[in-house]
């Protein structure tokens, strides 16, 4: 077993959980070091939803064991307790449709945006990531802001061609068992990691 597994097993064992959550398969994929090159682009600053144990994880690393063949491992800081959320939801946390695709899909630069209608094998035109997350953050306002996280499964292929990355998004109005304290802390570090993208795009 190779020394980043084994960190991570350990982590699991100290914290009695079988968290498959964190072990995403890239079996999937056929452009696999495009796609593991993609996803570290957005390691920390996406967080990551593992329904089994009810947690968001917002201070992470990604690792590719060589002796796990196209798997990648979420390791949580250990040792960062308040970058944690527990008690959350599945049912608050719902998929998007909306797709983070790098530009050299489409021969173009930067990151974009691109919705698929649920359901339906069709998709809009790519709009360029700033734009696109402005015109989302105006639709999503109030009681009912616009807060993206991962989920295992939403690292993808965009085309068969390139990766992409599915969001999903935590509706804090569905966290009743947390206090409004809670829910503020969750809202502030989720906006200012996809804030965070916003400036680098």
């Amino acid at each position: 077993m190779g020394r980043d597994l084994e960190v991570f097993m350990g982590y699991a064992a100290n914290h009695n959980m079988d968290n498959t959550d964190l072990v995403w398969g890239l079996e999937h994929i056929s452009q696999h070091q495009h796609a593991t090159d993609f996803v570290k682009r957005f390691e920390n600053k996406l967080c990551i939803f593992s329904p089994s144990v009810r947690q968001i994880y917002s201070n992470y690393s990604i690792f590719f064991p060589e002796d796990q063949d196209r798997n990648m491992v979420v390791l949580p800081d250990p040792y960062a307790f308040h970058d944690t959320f527990n008690k959350i939801p599945e049912e608050a946390v719902q998929a998007t449709g909306l797709h983070i695709i790098p530009g050299e899909t489409i021969d173009r630069k930067g990151l974009y945006i691109v919705i698929t209608q649920k359901g339906k094998n069709v998709r809009s035109i790519p709009i360029p990531f700033k734009e696109g997350l402005r015109q989302i953050l105006k639709r999503f306002q109030g009681n009912d802001p616009f807060l993206p996280i991962l989920k295992k499964g939403d690292l993808r292929e965009f085309d068969s061609t390139m990766p992409c990355l599915h969001l999903h998004r935590l509706r804090l109005s569905a966290l009743n068992n947390l206090s409004s304290l809670e829910k503020q802390s969750i809202k502030n570090i989720i906006s200012e990691k996809i804030m965070g993208i916003y400036r680098e795009s």
